[in-house]
């Protein structure tokens, strides 16, 4: 629980004002994680979180523009993305990235997903991280559509 406690002054009667608001922190509410799930069509649904303190202005931006869909592709059999139209430009820069990682390309507006431990051959920004089994990604096929939208449960 967070306790804000809100002072204020009276000049009228000369005294302290007082106000106490409880609010209760629920993860799903956060502000520094989004849960999200990124459903690759007719196969799978992997639960994901992006996280603010990684790239806010990035973050930020994708968040308001959920839901998102495209076309699956692979970088190389380690990283497979999607194409967007999100423009936001490079923030915190990367080119090595873990098992699990959610990374977004802003040279095509593509936000991409890691499979394996790797350098990838693009400066990227970081964003997430997958939190599921992420097995499925390596069986990405030309054809496959991948969906990122709001966890709502």
């Amino acid at each position: 629980m967070l306790i804000y406690i809100i002072l204020g002054y009276d000049p009228n009667h000369s005294v302290y004002l007082y106000s106490i608001l409880l609010l209760k922190s629920m993860e799903q509410d956060s502000v520094s994680k989004i849960k999200l799930i990124l459903e690759i069509r007719g196969k799978a649904k992997l639960y994901c979180e992006l996280k603010r303190h990684l790239s806010p202005r990035t973050v930020g931006i994708i968040s308001r523009s959920l839901p998102l869909e495209g076309n699956a592709h692979q970088i190389t059999n380690n990283i497979s993305y999607f194409e967007t139209s999100i423009d936001s430009g490079i923030d915190r820069p990367r080119k090595e990235f873990k098992k699990g990682d959610i990374a977004f390309l802003p040279v095509n507006g593509s936000i991409c997903f890691f499979s394996e431990n790797t350098s990838s051959p693009k400066t990227m920004t970081p964003i997430g991280k997958i939190i599921s089994d992420i097995a499925v990604l390596s069986e990405i096929k030309s054809g496959d559509v991948f969906s990122l939208y709001a966890d709502t449960v």
